[in-house]
């Protein structure tokens, strides 16, 4: 229970962090729709409550979108742009493996028949990330709203920007530096992948191909590795 409940702190500090970065682009606050929308949380929170739970995995997706959006240009939903030539944030490397896209459209949807253009994607995406965790028993935190859309989705900030589970700490520190992110940021954005799951070609070379005995990363725990070859990635 401790494990979890640190857990849960971990994702709710993430989101306080996500929610720093870009904040500049709008003056966010509570319940920015209150006025105008008043159902617009409300429409977002029933739809993720009646289909995450029939896939709960898109929980971490969820998450994950959102940082790769918000860590390029801000929060602004710029990932989820297409473009006619490929160039978009979501053609980038980082981003082939996102899912959710449709799911986040579904909504969209749903919130232009009750008030059309005046929930900003940028602020749909944030709600869904949050209500899906909330839904598969995790946190729930506050999410100021307020967001406003960009326009520009560039394949190259993308690659360059996304951390990538490759790079060395040195580099991972540099890259949360260039976002006004300090070491306490990294740690914290890191944890928050505990939600989901990784699959073994993210760890099979520290596991097989690597300097230590047996092929291992001598920096890794050598029992939890050896739990991995036994177990999950033979």
């Amino acid at each position: 229970m401790a494990g979890t409940s640190s857990a849960r702190i971990v994702l709710v500090v993430v989101f306080g962090v996500l929610a720093l970065i870009g904040s500049a682009q709008a003056q966010l606050q509570m319940n920015f729709y209150a006025s105008s929308r008043p159902k617009a949380e409300q429409i977002v929170l029933d739809y993720v409550k009646q289909h995450i739970p029939n896939a709960p995995s898109l929980a971490a997706s969820f998450l994950r979108m959102h940082f790769h959006d918000c860590i390029v240009r801000g929060c602004d939903a710029s990932v989820l742009l297409n473009s006619t030539s490929g160039q978009a944030e979501k053609n980038a490397v980082p981003n082939l493996t996102l899912r959710g896209f449709d799911f986040i459209e579904r909504v969209k949807s749903l919130l232009e028949a009750e008030c059309p253009g005046v929930v900003s994607c940028a602020d749909i995406l944030t709600l869904v990330a949050r209500d899906s965790v909330v839904t598969t028993g995790g946190p729930f935190w506050n999410v100021p709203t307020g967001r406003r859309d960009g326009v520009i989705s560039n394949i190259t900030e993308a690659n360059t920007n996304i951390p990538s589970p490759f790079h060395n700490f040195t580099t991972l520190l540099t890259l949360f530096s260039n976002q006004g992110l300090n070491l306490t940021d990294l740690v914290l954005l890191s944890g928050g992948h505990t939600i989901g799951i990784s699959h073994c070609p993210a760890v099979s070379r520290r596991l097989y191909n690597s300097t230590g005995p047996g092929g291992i990363d001598p920096t890794m725990d050598s029992e939890y590795a050896e739990n991995l070859k036994a177990n999950k990635c033979k």
